[in-house]
């Protein structure tokens, strides 16, 4: 069994969490709602995301809000995401990890994989997964289930693997398959937040790696 990484996309290895608040902030401002800091969004954000708008307006979204919502930030979010690039050292740690890698991404399936490839880094993973459900709602440890019984057959066990992200959703899903998890404070959540799970949490992706390849040692 070889070591493996399985990475998230959005706020990990893709550098969008600033367009993220961006199009979170248009979508607010559909229902009067007054926009956050990247600071104030990482500290409120959660999974699923209906949590995090119960969270900035004190309530549970209408339905009619909730659509609203959602069709502003995507319009945004789509406009505005090719203006992002990778994570500052992206190439470096992707090129350099001796183990076997793969990608796990809430982002929907059919938008992941050509922007994935644009940024030239599709070579690197033995498999990319994306959302192919028509709801984001549900969290990630379903997906990862799915993601690690596909790859099996390239000697990939979850003793031996790591997930590296940027919300706590990423070390639930972890631990719900026996794996581990290391979070980067690059993305969604604060650092106070992803120091309560219990799990390394690093400030650069080279810092991930490198607890990462700690976690996995024989």
């Amino acid at each position: 069994m070889r070591a493996h990484i399985v990475w998230d996309w959005n706020g990990t290895l893709f550098d969008d969490v600033e367009v993220v608040v961006e199009a979170s902030n248009a979508a607010f401002a559909a229902i009067d709602l007054a926009p956050l800091t990247v600071q104030q969004y990482r500290e409120q954000y959660q999974v699923p995301v209906i949590g995090f708008y119960e969270q900035v307006m004190g309530r549970t979204p209408t339905a009619e809000e909730w659509l609203v919502m959602d069709a502003r930030f995507h319009r945004h979010y789509e406009t505005l995401r090719d203006s992002c690039g990778l994570t500052e050292g992206a190439d470096d740690v992707l090129a350099g990890w001796s183990g076997s890698q793969s990608l796990l991404s809430m982002y929907a399936h059919a938008d992941l994989l050509p922007l994935v490839r644009r940024l030239g880094v599709d070579q690197h993973f033995i498999r990319v997964d994306g959302r192919t459900s028509t709801s984001g709602v549900s969290g990630k440890a379903e997906h990862l289930v799915r993601h690690l019984a596909a790859i099996q057959v390239e000697g990939v066990h979850p003793s031996r693997t790591v997930l590296i992200g940027d919300v706590v959703d990423d070390a639930l899903a972890a631990a719900h398959v026996g794996a581990q998890a290391v979070l980067f404070t690059g993305g969604s959540h604060a650092r106070s937040e992803l120091e309560r799970v219990g799990v390394p949490v690093a400030d650069t992706l080279a810092q991930a790696v490198e607890y990462a390849q700690d976690l996995v040692k024989s």
